[in-house]
């Protein structure tokens, strides 16, 4: 079974859902696995949620949905009833047995965020081990950054095979590290360095991205080829080329997908692929973003303008 499938059947045990969420999975940490998961149930039979695995991890859940009067349970007792308020986020120490009674509709995103993710964040932020997160159950948080990280990840989640793993290792590193940041105290000991890769490293990298357009390759994998942690690396890049990884990446598509389409026997389907696009839509929508007008009305500019130097 794959570590999302894992995942997404604990949480499909613990909500009593009728089937395993959509879930993706990233080891942009060395030693973590971080993963994030959409669950909704409309309909649900009211009782008790399942426990999950104890283990030392927590949950960051973001909800979509208002769940009035929910009862909250910790180590086998219900510690309070609390209004849970749509957009708000609510922190699940997983060492503590958090359960709920479910007698409501409810959706949610659960961010699952081990122990060794938030010691790795420390060690590499040069600052002590980051204690126990700050939290009371069933106490939400009005935290701007994972309502505008989540909406991300929820269209990642609706549409897979649009979200390369870069985009994925990206934002799960910027999730890490705000949780640890906002909920865990993490004070860097000393500024870290703010210059770039060198020549050579960004040469490389770079050629290492463009080798894989689809974008399969996980930042935790490049990195290590420089012996960087991914946090410096990530930013290295962005300062040597002034976008992160998956932006840049997103661009040699398109710049790919230009030349591809002087070519005039080869229809926009064919290139959407070749360029490391899902599909058509996929390329259309990334595309018109970037450039400003749709794929089809920048070919027909580009043969225009080739036609009248021939």
């Amino acid at each position: 079974m794959t570590q999302a499938g894992a995942f997404a059947q604990k949480l499909e045990r613990f909500l009593h859902l009728k089937d395993a969420p959509p879930t993706l999975v990233t080891r942009s940490l060395r030693s973590a696995e971080l993963a994030v998961t959409e669950t909704r149930d409309d309909h649900p039979i009211t009782r008790l949620s399942e426990s999950m695995p104890p283990e030392d991890a927590y949950l960051v859940s973001l909800k979509f949905r208002d769940f009035a009067d929910c009862e909250c349970w910790e180590r086998g007792r219900c510690v309070v009833k609390s209004d849970i308020r749509a957009g708000a986020t609510y922190l699940y120490d997983l060492k503590r047995d958090p359960r709920y009674v479910i007698d409501k509709p409810f959706h949610s995103l659960f961010f699952h965020l081990p122990r060794s993710a938030l010691d790795d964040m420390a060690r590499q932020s040069g600052a002590p081990r980051i204690g126990e997160l700050a939290y009371q159950p069933g106490v939400g948080h009005d935290d701007m950054t994972i309502r505008h990280l989540g909406a991300s990840f929820l269209a990642a989640l609706r549409q897979p095979e649009e979200a390369n793993q870069l985009f994925i290792d990206h934002m799960m590193l910027a999730l890490t590290a705000h949780v640890a940041t906002t909920y865990g105290g993490l004070r860097r000991a000393a500024e870290p360095a703010r210059g770039g890769l060198a020549p050579w490293q960004v040469k490389r990298a770079c050629e290492r991205l463009e080798s894989d357009l689809r974008g399969k390759l996980s930042l935790e994998k490049i990195a290590a080829e420089f012996d960087l942690s991914v946090s410096h690396f990530s930013r290295a890049f962005r300062v040597s080329t002034g976008l992160p990884p998956h932006q840049w990446l997103l661009r040699q598509r398109v710049d790919t997908a230009k030349q591809l389409m002087t070519v005039r026997d080869l229809s926009l389907a064919e290139i959407a692929i070749s360029a490391g696009f899902a599909n058509q839509s996929h390329f259309t929508r990334v595309f018109s973003s970037v450039v400003g007008i749709s794929p089809g009305m920048w070919r027909r500019e580009a043969q225009g303008v080739l036609g009248s130097e021939t």
